[in-house]
């Protein structure tokens, strides 16, 4: 890794020639993404809806894609997609699953969209710390500012864990995830 830096601070301050394009490639062992475990996020259920007690799922979190490396929203914060699958779930006919992205004050609630029929729905976000809420909703009616259904299942974000007591001090015999964040 020092050798990498020295070259590239070596072909950016050197005074002779320019350097070619190919001696400035950083090497494809230290382009591999982080571990997509790292940057999942377990749903975890509430076991209080009828069909969905048993439901399973996680939200796929990557980087968005941009033509300059890294998309940056209007206010500077990294955009991220958002993958979200769900499992183990009997829904009742005229039911429908929403997934819903807020902050872990729960000061600001965005919905991401309906789960399809295979329980799958993509989104994004530019907030660093966030919670994913999965709720039984009526399918026929639109979508508001906050969801009106019961909480299914329920996540918190990797950058979210860093500041929760759950799981930790006098919880320690609780895992984190039991808890959805």
């Amino acid at each position: 890794m020092f050798t990498l830096i020295l070259t590239l601070l070596t072909a950016l301050f050197s005074t002779g020639p320019a350097t070619p394009a190919a001696n400035l490639a950083i090497p494809a062992t230290h382009l591999t993404a982080c571990s997509p475990d790292y940057y999942s996020i377990k749903l975890v259920t509430t076991r209080k809806v009828t069909g969905a007690r048993l439901a399973t799922g996680k939200g796929e979190v990557t980087y968005a894609s941009s033509p300059f490396g890294v998309s940056i929203s209007e206010n500077g914060s990294y955009v991220q997609n958002i993958d979200i699958q769900v499992e183990k779930v009997k829904l009742a006919e005229g039911s429908s699953l929403v997934a819903w992205i807020t902050t872990p004050q729960l000061d600001q609630i965005k919905p991401i969209g309906r789960l399809d029929d295979t329980f799958h729905v993509s989104g994004q976000t530019d907030w660093n710390k966030f919670l994913l809420v999965i709720t039984l909703e009526p399918a026929n009616e639109e979508l508001g500012d906050m969801w009106t259904g019961p909480v299914v299942v329920r996540g918190m974000s990797r950058s979210g864990l860093m500041h929760t007591k759950a799981g930790h001090g006098p919880f320690e015999t609780e895992p984190c995830a039991v808890y959805g964040y």
